[in-house]
């Protein structure tokens, strides 16, 4: 057997234990502390619940007293829903970062263009970190949904063992990640300094925006008034909401082939424009500075836009 041969193999053998070793001393160990929400990582053994409740607050974009931004509502509350941490100042600086660098991108390869640059400001600073926000938001509601059931199943659980509701719910936030577990969590602490259950449930919702909140609200609001069986009634929200994620991935499961046409349209002519600028770089050099060019690419984007809009439309079911 040839020496050489053996060396390779142990050092192939080494470098795979290494990369093990690395893994889990950093995925491994970030994947339990991931397991804590944000609510317990900040909050320290001999810590005041109230600052840490401010402090969340603080993070999320909110008032002291837990209020919504009030310049800019729907933006204000499309930041808050969407859980990002690193406040409003940080969040607009990035804004205006993102703005100038598509701005200097822009005037960079326009030829020192400043009707394109004064165009491509506002649209790197503001209406690209929009698009950004809204799919945060909307990954964050996606895995609130699936928290949800399991929340309201380990509430069922603790009332069943004879403790009363806020305690019940302060399971969630000390037993569950986030983003649910944090947004318990800052609900029982507005209750547990002077707010009443409802009102907390509300703020909860509006911090949150979740679909399926409201039904769980209008329970707990109609149990705390009229009275009743909270358990049966939260059982049965279970079953109703696992009932509609269940239609909804079927939605989805069903409406594929028209999301898979949608992205297939999309990609084509961009992948076909590509292709010729790299097997044929004079095919399209020849118009590159005419004026047309510009209109005519703009107007092919929009026209690609309001076909995906078309069939996102078609394949988009509210229920």
């Amino acid at each position: 057997m040839n020496e050489m041969y053996v060396f390779y193999a142990f050092a192939g053998f080494a470098a795979a234990f290494l990369a093990e070793a690395v893994y889990l001393l950093t995925v491994s160990g970030g994947a339990d502390q991931r397991q804590l929400n944000r609510r317990l990582r900040v909050t320290a053994p001999d810590a005041n619940r109230q600052e840490v409740m401010v402090l969340l607050r603080r993070e999320r974009g909110l008032s002291t007293s837990g209020g919504m931004p009030r310049h800019l509502a729907w933006l204000g509350q499309l930041i808050v829903q969407c859980g990002i941490t690193i406040g409003l100042t940080k969040l607009m600086l990035l804004f205006a970062a993102t703005g100038v660098v598509v701005a200097g991108l822009v005037f960079n390869f326009s030829d020192h263009d400043p009707i394109k640059t004064a165009l491509a400001l506002p649209v790197g600073g503001f209406l690209l970190p929009v698009m950004a926000l809204r799919m945060r938001r909307n990954r964050r509601q996606a895995k609130f949904a699936l928290q949800f059931p399991e929340a309201i199943e380990l509430i069922v659980r603790s009332l069943k063992a004879g403790h009363p509701v806020p305690v019940a719910m302060s399971m969630v936030a000390r037993e569950m990640p986030d983003p649910i577990g944090t947004e318990f969590g800052m609900m029982t602490d507005e209750v547990t300094y002077g707010a009443d259950l409802v009102t907390a449930l509300v703020n909860m919702q509006a911090r949150v925006g979740q679909e399926d909140l409201p039904l769980f609200v209008t329970a707990v609001s109609i149990q705390s008034s009229t009275g009743g069986n909270l358990r049966e009634i939260l059982q049965n929200l279970t079953d109703v909401i696992r009932q509609r994620i269940k239609m909804r991935r079927k939605i989805r499961s069903i409406s594929a082939e028209g999301r898979i046409s949608a992205i297939f349209l999309t990609a084509m002519p961009v992948l076909l424009f590509g292709a010729l600028n790299v097997m044929s770089p004079d095919y399209y050099g020849s118009i590159w500075d005419k004026p047309m060019t510009t209109w005519g690419l703009a107007g092919a984007v929009a026209w690609l836009g309001v076909g995906n809009l078309m069939m996102k439309k078609m394949i988009s079911f509210r229920f």
